[in-house]
């Protein structure tokens, strides 16, 4: 664990400790396949392996030093052992959790396909719920890994001179080669509904309340057929238990206002209208369900949006408010918006980003055609949740590949002394973590000593 070569690939965000099926290769021929190690009741498959070694590899293409397929069967065995750690200290994830993650990711491969479920079959030989039933199962593990490393991690920084450190301890010819990256920054304005579709789903969601009070219609068998929140719908609208500043904070007043089983009037929230129903209070976490109706935008709407966007486009060009502000001020994206409107990536926090970091493969490919420092027209787009929103793009600065150092890459090196300070704790506790699970390991690999005292 304490290979340079390892921790670099590690840090600097490279590792797919496991990828969604939307990165994955459409398959080319049957693969034999078997349990390599088992961690309590989680398990490791020879071709979980040899795909993460080759998405490493891959990586490595782009300058990032390439581990070994010890090293990746090593992350993978910390994975599991994460996760059986996680399920013995009652460490949890929420169902209606993962299926949120689940719908936006599975999303975001359809928009590849260009929502055509057919092609998706074509291409990967599966039908989409087989594909979210791997997606979840991905889904799950690194949210659970990701809540783990927090809480052994907790309270750790990082200062100016540890990064300095940290840089200035790594090899010169083992430094990172970055592809080309860029600054690019999005504004978002969500199409504000007409009054008269507002006030349809309040007089909906009145109604369903009515319906229920009277014995006429069950909550959960409601929000499984109306309810448009992907994450809770199909289980009944339950949220499971969530921290008070968790949800809207809309949500929460309502939600914490009303008495065990009371259900609420119709409220507002960014995402849409919701009646709420209060089921169980434990310390500061509360659960709820909820059934959540999401207004539709109407052409009209989308048109006044657009215009809305094409006038701040205009004043930003002529110079009367700069970008960052407007964005700050004026989008509706609140992902970018307190960012002056950048796209960030999540690994290091840094506004430089390779653009393949973008998900949406559109954004992508429009960015690609963009010169630097234009602002496009007003552009739709379908978000998975509220629907049509409209955005203009903004392609600030454009940086050309380049060797890691610390001036241009501070951000990214600040991330990789942070990590690299969490896993020197996560070795410590791996030493004492692995008492408590039964771990057994196919022969072939134990020439890697995984999880060895270092």
């Amino acid at each position: 664990m304490k290979l340079l070569s390892r921790l670099i690939f590690c840090l600097f965000g490279a590792m797919a400790l496991s990828q969604t099926i939307a990165q994955e290769a459409p398959p080319t021929g049957q693969v034999l396949d078997k349990i390599v190690a088992k961690v309590d009741n989680n398990i490791v498959l020879e071709s979980e392996v040899q795909k993460t070694y080759v998405e490493a590899l891959a990586q490595a293409q782009q300058g990032l030093p390439a581990p070994t397929r010890c090293e990746v069967f090593e992350s993978l065995m910390i994975n599991k052992l994460m996760v059986a750690k996680a399920e013995i200290d009652s460490v949890l994830v929420t169902e209606p959790e993962v299926l949120l993650q689940v719908e936006n990711r599975f999303n975001t491969v359809m928009q590849q396909f260009g929502g055509d479920e057919s092609v998706l079959v074509q291409v990967y030989g599966k039908t989409a719920e087989q594909l979210k039933s791997e997606i979840e199962d991905v889904i799950r593990e690194q949210m659970i890994v990701s809540k783990m490393r927090s809480r052994i991690t907790e309270g750790v920084a990082v200062s100016p001179a540890d990064v300095r450190a940290f840089f200035n301890s790594i090899p010169k010819d083992s430094l990172p080669l970055f592809t080309s990256e860029a600054s690019v920054g999005q504004i978002v304005k969500k199409p504000e509904v007409s009054p008269e579709v507002r006030a349809q789903l309040i007089a909906q969601l009145t109604q369903f309340k009515q319906d229920i009070l009277d014995g006429k219609a069950d909550f959960a068998e409601l929000a499984k057929q109306y309810s448009e929140d992907p994450g809770s719908g199909a289980q009944g609208g339950d949220l499971g238990f969530f921290r008070r500043g968790e949800l809207a904070p809309e949500y929460e007043a309502t939600a914490l206002g009303l008495r065990l089983g009371e259900i609420s009037d119709p409220v507002e929230t960014q995402f849409g209208f919701h009646m709420i129903q209060l089921l169980e209070i434990k310390g500061t976490s509360f659960n709820t369900r909820h059934i959540l109706r999401i207004p539709k935008a109407s052409e009209a709407d989308i048109q006044r949006a657009e215009r809305y966007l094409d006038s701040l486009k205009r004043e930003i060009e002529a110079g009367k408010i700069d970008f960052a502000n407007a964005a700050k001020e004026y989008s509706d994206d609140r992902a970018t918006s307190d960012n002056g409107g950048f796209f960030v990536d999540p690994t290091t926090n840094s506004k430089r980003l390779s653009l393949r970091t973008l998900e949406d493969p559109i954004l992508y490919f429009t960015i690609d055609t963009m010169e630097v420092g234009s602002i496009t027209k007003p552009i739709r787009f379908e978000d998975p949740r509220e629907g049509v929103k409209v955005r203009i793009l903004y392609y600030q600065a454009k940086y050309p590949a380049h060797r890691a150092n610390l001036e241009d890459d501070y951000e990214k090196m600040k991330a990789a002394t942070l990590r690299k300070k969490e896993d020197e704790i996560l070795e410590k506790w791996f030493v004492t973590a692995k008492e408590d699970v039964f771990i057994d390991i196919d022969p072939v690999y134990d020439r890697c000593n995984p999880l060895a005292s270092k």
